[in-house]
């Protein structure tokens, strides 16, 4: 049974492309971690390359720290997805397992395309929906479509903008007392 009392199985952060909430992520992650909530799923940083207008993504877990990289560098003139779903799939596989801790929250950093078209880490919210574990996930607007398809009347969205801060998503998963933390110096947010 989560410690956290959201008003629905799913809370959804929806928002537009280009202003994903990886920092809003990673700074609930890193409030609820220093306030004793144990979590799974993963936060994602973006790193920049040098010369390249994409970066790479990569997925922190939440419930060992690990990091994976997502993103497949195709050279710098490359277009298309970039994604590496073998790599997306053994982070799954790591998070799905991290479910048997019956973890407080499962947060996932975004239903993609892979998801929209019924992959990635649909099992992974499923398997926590299940078992009674609330789920944060950020939702690209233009995916809202296949997204509410999927989440039905199990989720509550929220825009982006609403709930810019990580207190205030706290306070919607129902968590009133979470401490300021940086999202960086927690140990469950971000590694550099």
């Amino acid at each position: 049974m989560s410690r956290l009392s959201p008003t629905a199985p799913i809370t959804a952060v929806v928002y537009q492309d280009r202003r994903p909430p990886d920092a809003l992520l990673a700074g609930v992650a890193a409030k609820l971690g220093a306030a004793g909530v144990s979590l799974a799923g993963f936060v994602e940083k973006d790193l920049p390359r040098p010369g390249r207008t994409r970066c790479d993504m990569i997925l922190e877990d939440l419930a060992t720290g690990t990091q994976v990289q997502i993103s497949e560098d195709r050279g710098e003139g490359a277009r298309g997805c970039r994604l590496q779903v073998g790599e997306l799939l053994r982070a799954m596989t790591s998070a799905v397992a991290s479910l048997e801790n019956r973890p407080d929250l499962l947060i996932v950093n975004k239903f993609g395309k892979t998801e929209g078209e019924g992959g990635g880490f649909r099992p992974l919210i499923a398997a926590a929906i299940e078992q009674g574990t609330p789920v944060l996930i950020a939702v690209p607007a233009r995916n809202l479509d296949p997204w509410r398809r999927f989440a039905g009347e199990l989720a509550v969205e929220y825009h982006h903008d609403d709930v810019a801060s990580a207190a205030t998503l706290c306070r919607l998963l129902g968590v009133e007392d979470a401490p300021e933390v940086g999202a960086l110096n927690s140990a469950r947010a971000l590694r550099q």
